[in-house]
C-alpha cells in the first residue's frame, strides 16, 4: 500500500536549476515530487477544501469543510452533477 501524504496531494512544478550540471538532480527530485501528488490521487485522498471551485463540472468529487463552505449537508463528500452539489456521506 502506498504512503500518500497530505502535502503530496497538490504538484506545482519547481524552477528548473540555472546551472545545466544540476538538471539531472532536479529532474529526479520533480518526478519523485508529480509520483506522489499521483498516488495520493490514485488512492482516492481528497482533502478538505474551504471554498467551492470557481467553474464546478459534472463529476467533480470535493470534501467540504462544512462551515466556510457548506454546499448543504454540512461537513463531507459531494459530488457535482446537475448544477448542483449532492451530498454522498
Amino acid at each position: 500500500m502506498r504512503n500518500a501524504s497530505t502535502n503530496a496531494v497538490s504538484y506545482q512544478p519547481g524552477d528548473p536549476p540555472a546551472d545545466p550540471a544540476q538538471m539531472q538532480r532536479f529532474l529526479r527530485e520533480e518526478l519523485l515530487r508529480l509520483k506522489a501528488a499521483l498516488d495520493a490521487v490514485s488512492d482516492g485522498f481528497l482533502p478538505v477544501v474551504y471554498a467551492a471551485p470557481a467553474k464546478p463540472r459534472d463529476g467533480m468529487l470535493r470534501n467540504a469543510d462544512g462551515e466556510m463552505w457548506d454546499p448543504g449537508s454540512g461537513a463531507g463528500l459531494y459530488r457535482y452533477g446537475n448544477n448542483t452539489w449532492n451530498y454522498l456521506g
